[in-house]
């Protein structure tokens, strides 16, 4: 659904699955400057949006999915996966429950295109549970803006938000128009994965293939509660927690910037002589980084060593440690 911030001026579309929101505005380089600073927010309305329903939502969910969700406080946003029996990511989305009790709504969105078959999953997993599940992306907005500063936090008094995902938002999609006049300076697309990939926060499909299973990709935490009671799925997420030693592991790399083009997505990550190198894994979602130049995440065999230095379409990649190979977990906290 295209965006109407795209007759914003200097905005520049996007292409492929990103094609309806801004690219940028201008300055991919200054935007990212501008959402590190605290300031601006960027247009995602092209995520889809699901909408739960119903008084049984969050026992429902939490039976369904990843996520400890029974007792989820309003307004909390989480990280939500569902898994096949073989413990690989089939959905994953993120949102928040609104507390008004029986007649309130848990409310996620997830990747452009990926709603109708989410609700259909969880449509053919209703049976007697009293909830409803919608489509809404025609209704509801999503955007992103940056955490306070800590100069902001202090003046508030508030704490930080403890949630990687508090930075989204979900508003009225015939009111974006108005929330850009009020949260502005608009920042595109490309500034937010520039700064994403940096952080380490995958998207399914892109970063992720159809074997991936969350402890590859750093969603244990943030997304995989350990601690709850069973899912589809959950033997092979704790049977790798337990023991350790994930097949793979989720990876930051940093690109030779000496070309002046990113790796497409999905091309095959080498180590070795890269006319003949070994196959150690494939690379998902690549930027241009204001400060730390192009980068890209991949997805690498878990003994590829650490020091290894891999190739992609021909450029050289060094690798930065996300999610540690031994036990699974991502190195650092998503913020």
């Amino acid at each position: 659904m295209r965006s109407p911030l795209l007759d914003l001026p200097g905005a520049v579309a996007g292409d492929g699955i990103d094609r309806d929101v801004a690219a940028h505005y201008g300055s991919f380089n200054g935007e990212q400057r501008t959402l590190e600073s605290g300031q601006g927010f960027v247009d995602l309305s092209h995520r889809d949006v699901i909408r739960v329903s119903g008084p049984d939502r969050l026992t429902w969910l939490h039976s369904l999915t990843t996520q400890h969700l029974e007792s989820l406080a309003p307004k909390v946003w989480t990280g939500v996966l569902i898994l096949s029996p073989q413990g690989h990511v089939e959905h994953a989305f993120f949102g928040y429950d609104d507390g008004l009790g029986d007649e309130g709504a848990f409310t996620a969105h997830t990747e452009p295109g990926a709603a109708a078959a989410l609700v259909e999953f969880l449509d053919r997993m209703r049976f007697m549970m009293r909830v409803e599940v919608a489509d809404v992306t025609a209704e509801l907005a999503v955007t992103w803006r940056p955490r306070p500063t800590q100069v902001e936090v202090r003046a508030e008094g508030a704490s930080r938000p403890e949630s990687p995902y508090d930075n989204y938002e979900i508003v009225p999609r015939d009111r974006l128009t108005t929330y850009a006049e009020a949260a502005g300076p608009a920042c595109g697309l490309w500034a937010f994965e520039a700064l994403r990939i940096a952080r380490g926060e995958p998207r399914l499909g892109l970063d992720t293939d159809h074997r991936t299973i969350p402890n590859e990709a750093g969603w244990i935490g943030p997304a995989v509660h350990l601690d709850k009671g069973c899912y589809r799925g959950q033997e092979t997420v704790a049977r790798v927690h337990t023991l350790g030693r994930p097949p793979r592991r989720l990876t930051l790399l940093h690109l030779d910037g000496s070309e002046n083009r990113l790796p497409p997505v999905g091309a095959d990550l080498l180590m070795g002589d890269p006319s003949d190198g070994k196959v150690v894994g494939f690379v998902g979602t690549s930027a241009r980084h204001h400060e730390l130049g192009p980068i890209a995440l991949g997805m690498v065999k878990r003994n590829v060593p650490l020091d290894a230095t891999l190739t992609v379409d021909g450029m050289p990649a060094a690798q930065e440690v996300l999610v540690d190979p031994e036990v699974g977990l991502h190195v650092r906290p998503l913020r």
